[in-house]
């Protein structure tokens, strides 16, 4: 298994038991940011990417997370990347280990040669623009974009400080503590841990009564002033991962008073290397509450309009190649 998707047993009780863990935003994160795209595209756009998918159906039989009620073809492939991403062993797409403390610069020696999401982005991108290639690639192109653009908002698939991007940093939850995983108490893994509370709790605490398609209309609404600016940026893949990281050093890390030093530049395969990390970290008690809570859902806010926006842009652009 990807170290970036440990298995996390018992999880919180209002954990989406349905959804993989480990996977950005959950289902409903990744439905916002497809419903806040498509309240973007042009007509050009819209009709490219409904007959694109349509051609190309998701397998009737494949097992779907986050179910498969849905009828809007776009919040349906939102999530389709997480069902198949063992199947197609493309794991690392999905994310990019930035290592804490840097800044700025090329992304190339942070990309290995399994990929990253800055890099599969790009790729898909390509392919969806070729409109003389394989439909039902073009049709993963589509699902792959919407996923992994939010994927890269969210700020721990684009850090990383030798934690397996926050996997290996045990946290108590406003009234859940961490506990060890009780089938390998070895590997020093416990859940909570931060990148399942930003996965998936902060994001649908935010959304308290909200459903996807409620928030994704209040994000649109609270964030129509912002969203020129990001559109006038044009399409910057790596300079939105740097912003991400950002986020993550300033407010994921950043935002606990007890000081998280920066670690040598190192991937896991257990928590319990680089010195027993999940250990030394369980040990400092790191507790998300209301205090952080609030801040760090402003901060999920803008990512997951930012997302939506920004995946707007990259699918109108390829429209205008395929008319």
């Amino acid at each position: 298994m990807n170290p970036r998707a440990l298995l996390l047993i018992g999880p919180l009780s209002l954990l989406t038991v349905s959804a993989p863990s480990g996977h950005a935003w959950g289902c409903k994160g990744h439905q916002t940011v497809a419903l806040i795209a498509e309240k973007r595209l042009t007509p050009e756009t819209q009709e490219m990417v409904q007959k694109i998918l349509a051609d190309s159906p998701v397998d009737p039989k494949l097992k779907r997370w986050c179910g498969n009620a849905t009828m809007d073809l776009m919040v349906d492939a939102s999530t389709w990347p997480d069902d198949v991403r063992n199947e197609r062993n493309n794991g690392p797409w999905h994310y990019i280990d930035i290592p804490l403390g840097k800044h700025q610069g090329s992304l190339n020696e942070y990309c290995g040669s399994e990929g990253c999401v800055t890099r599969a982005i790009e790729q898909q991108r390509a392919i969806l623009k070729d409109k003389s290639a394989d439909p039902l690639k073009r049709a993963e192109a589509i699902r792959y974009l919407i996923h992994f653009v939010g994927d890269m908002h969210q700020p721990l698939h684009a850090a990383n400080n030798a934690d397996n991007g926050g996997n290996c940093v045990p946290v108590a939850y406003f009234h859940h503590n961490p506990l060890p995983n009780p089938v390998h108490p070895d590997r020093d893994e416990y859940s909570p841990n931060l990148h399942q509370v930003w996965d998936t709790e902060i994001v649908e605490r935010d959304m308290e009564i909200s459903n996807p398609r409620r928030y994704a209309d209040e994000l649109d609404e609270k964030f129509r002033k912002k969203s020129a600016d990001w559109e006038a940026a044009d399409i910057q893949v790596e300079r939105w991962a740097w912003e991400s990281h950002e986020r993550a050093e300033a407010e994921v890390y950043g935002a606990f008073p007890e000081k998280i030093g920066i670690e040598p530049d190192l991937k896991l395969k257990s928590c319990a290397e680089n010195n027993r990390m999940g250990k030394r970290m369980f040990e400092k008690h790191l507790a998300i509450g209301e205090a952080y809570q609030n801040r760090a859902g402003e901060i999920v806010e803008i990512s997951l309009a930012q997302a939506g926006a920004r995946l707007a842009m990259i699918l109108n652009d390829a429209a205008k190649t395929n008319p």
